[in-house]
This record gives C-alpha cells, sequence and structure tokens, in this order.
C-alpha cells in the first residue's frame, strides 16, 4: 500500500515520525510531504532517513523529473494520511485553497482521505473549525478525532493528537489492510439497514425516520477491510455498495424473510436496520378516505428479527442497534440481556448530531464485559470501532 503521510506545522509533528513507522512496519509504502511550518518543528532529514526517500517540502523545488510530481504523487497513492492536522490545514481543505504541495495533492487525489487533528482545545472548538470538519466530514473525508489530555499550551481539553498506533490502526484499516492483509476476510458479514414501511392502504404506510446511512457504513467499512457483505435494506435514497450483494426489502415480515434466508452463511450479524416494532393489523385494499371524524388503526406485533437471529447464533458474532431518546446505557444493557445478542450499539437519536439522516454519530458499545461511550465522528468511524469491538469477540477478548 502506498500512503502519502502529510506532516504540519504544530508540536504533535514529531509523533508523525512513530506513525511512520508503524505503517512501514506494516508494509505499507509511506511519502512524507512536509508544510513550511512542519520544518519548524522536525527536519526533513529526519523522515527521509527513516522513509528512506526524500522528502516533499515545496510545490516548485527544482528537480530532473519531467513529471508534474503533485499530480504523479496524487494520482500513486492508495491514502493521504494528514497527521498532525492543523487548524490552518482543515481550512485550506475545506474551502479548496490549494496553496502549497499537501493541499494541492489534497485537492488532486481520488484515494481516501484520513486526518488526524491536533491544536489548542479552543482551536478545535471554535465554530470556524467544527463548520471545516463537518464539510469534510460530509465529503467523505474520515477523522481520527484528537483526544484529551494535557496540551502543550498547558492547558486540558480535547485537542492532543490520538495515538500513533490508532492513528496507524485507522489508516491500514481504511485501505482495507491490516499487517498486510484484511482483517475481515474470513467473515461473511449479514447487515440490515434502514427503515420498514408498513402498509396501512394502497398510498399510505407506518415508517421511521432512518436514513440507513450507519447500516451502509458498516458495510462498506466491512468491504474495505476484506469481508463478504449481503445487506439486506429497507427503503433509502443510498446507492447500494460497491462490492455488497444488496437485497431490497419493504417490511418488516420481507426483512425478517431475508434475514433467516441469509443467515447460514454468515458468520457475523449486524442489525443496524430500524425495523418497525408495529404494523397495521389489517390493510385496506382501498385507499382509506377522509370522513371528517378520526379513525382507529388496531396495531399487532412485528417478527423480532434480533431475537430470531440469536435464537440460531451458532458461532456467529451478533450485533445488535438501540435507537434511544432516554436512559440511552440502561435500555440498551436491557436490550442486551433480553436479545441475547453480543453486542449493543446504543445512540440518542433525540440529538441533532447524532439521530436519523446525519453523518455523524455519537454511540456506546454496551457488552456484557462493560460499555464504552465514543466520542462525536463520523458514521464511518464508528463502523470501523463497531467491527474492531466484533473481533475482539471473534477472539475472545473484551469487546470494549
Amino acid at each position: 500500500m502506498n500512503v502519502a503521510l502529510g506532516v504540519t506545522g504544530c508540536i504533535a509533528a514529531y509523533k508523525a515520525v512513530e506513525i511512520l513507522r508503524g505503517l512501514q512496519k506494516r508494509g505499507s509504502s509511506v511519502r512524507v510531504v512536509m508544510t513550511r511550518h512542519a520544518t519548524e518543528f522536525v527536519t526533513p532529514l529526519t523522515f527521509q532517513s527513516i522513509s528512506g526517500a526524500p522528502v516533499i517540502t515545496e510545490m516548485f523545488a527544482p528537480t530532473d523529473d519531467p513529471e508534474i510530481k503533485h499530480i504523479q504523487l496524487a494520482q500513486s497513492i492508495d491514502l493521504l494520511l494528514v497527521a498532525p492536522a492543523t487548524a490552518n490545514t482543515l481550512a485550506k481543505f475545506a474551502n479548496g485553497i490549494a496553496d502549497d504541495f499537501l493541499s494541492t495533492v489534497y485537492i488532486s487525489t481520488t484515494a481516501p482521505v484520513l486526518v488526524a487533528p491536533a491544536m489548542n482545545v479552543e482551536m478545535w472548538a471554535h465554530p470556524a473549525t467544527q463548520e471545516n470538519v463537518r464539510r469534510l466530514r460530509e465529503r467523505g473525508v474520515q477523522f481520527v478525532d484528537p483526544e484529551e489530555g494535557y496540551l502543550a499550551c498547558r492547558t486540558v481539553g480535547a485537542g492532543r493528537l490520538a495515538e500513533p498506533d490508532e492513528i496507524v490502526r485507522r489508516a491500514l484499516a481504511l485501505m482495507g489492510s491490516k499487517g498486510g492483509a484484511a482483517d475481515l476476510a474470513d467473515e461473511r458479514v449479514l447487515i440490515t439497514a434502514g427503515p420498514t414501511h408498513e402498509a396501512l392502504d394502497p398510498v399510505r404506510f407506518l415508517t421511521n425516520r432512518s436514513s440507513g446511512k450507519m447500516g451502509y457504513a458498516v458495510a462498506e467499512a466491512a468491504i474495505a477491510r476484506g469481508a463478504e457483505v449481503t445487506l439486506i435494506s429497507g427503503p433509502v435514497s443510498l446507492a447500494p455498495p460497491r462490492g455488497a450483494i444488496t437485497i431490497s426489502v419493504k417490511s418488516a415480515s420481507e426483512m425478517h424473510r431475508a434475514v433467516m434466508d441469509n443467515l447460514e452463511d454468515a458468520t457475523m450479524v449486524v442489525m443496524a436496520a430500524a425495523v418497525a416494532d408495529y404494523r397495521p393489523a389489517g390493510v385496506s385494499q382501498q385507499k382509506i378516505k377522509k370522513n371528517g371524524g378520526g379513525i382507529a388503526i388496531e396495531l399487532e406485533a412485528t417478527d423480532d428479527i434480533l431475537a430470531a437471529v440469536c435464537g440460531e447464533r451458532a458461532n456467529r458474532i451478533v450485533i445488535g442497534f438501540a435507537a434511544e431518546t432516554e436512559h440511552v446505557i440502561e435500555n440498551a444493557k436491557k436490550k442486551l440481556a433480553a436479545k441475547g445478542a453480543d453486542l449493543i450499539v446504543a445512540n440518542d437519536v433525540s440529538a441533532a448530531d447524532s439521530g436519523f439522516d446525519v453523518e455523524t454519530n455519537r454511540i456506546a458499545l454496551v457488552a456484557a464485559d462493560g460499555v464504552i461511550e465514543l466520542p462525536l465522528m463520523s458514521k464511518r468511524e464508528a463502523a470501523d470501532r463497531i467491527i474492531d469491538a466484533a473481533l475482539n469477540l471473534r477472539i475472545g477478548v473484551p469487546a470494549v
């Protein structure tokens, strides 16, 4: 795998040396691009000595190579990783400013982009920075969010560069590689996503606000990490993930049937769909007319798909989801016990930044061995964390 490692100007630049070594140890070829300010913290010679290749620091440095350097590099990489990424770099990327080699590579490449920000806590929290982060996430840029801790400016809070090992892990996962091999290569993952539509009459139905984005993100992450993926999707407006077998359904009963028909070959099941709990007990064959008065609709329970899968679990890893509006962890623990799943992914869907039809999520992973509440992140990042927990369960270590 070919990686362009962008290093920008902040004190955390020295940690990029560890990131470089971590990528190399796992078989990646790394070309380092440094901004002018980055060279004030670490010398290019350090990165050149470790990478074994010249370090790019200038946009217009003289060269005997007739190729246009930034285009050549942009077209040859499997990943652009920027670590650390300053607030200035995020602003450039978000606004399409290409005034140095790194920002020009960013705007020229079609490879996945992963950034690991590092800055003062107030700079990270500033509305301008958060708006730039939001815009980049919407464009598909992945983030390894900064951690909380003691910062170089002698303040405490979010802004510290994530640990190099975590950045390397995320980079390898994004390229579908871990130690040179996909870590889900032996898994056949069955995923459900989206809402269901429960017919009331020929023109009306009961449904919910699910967009399917979380389930589709899990499918994309699993494919990137080498799994064979079957995605059973309710009605959504998303394009099917490339590389997945996608089965489209409408109702809870159709989803139940599709899941059970495809369960035998699955080694891992991720139930991310927001399946209706109830449906109309009777469906009118004609459109129900408005008569000026009220109307009573009798409802009946739908099939409990998660419970059905857990009842035939064999050696499968089974992960359920809990979309809650209150007592999130408490309700997720109850669901874990009641259904018999290995893991419940819970989130508060009443929150504006982690509810339905947004690009971010704030999830809690609830397992028998404990609970971990994760910070706000992109749904693709959350998908990778869910897969990491599933793999931990596979090898018999704590999921959280």
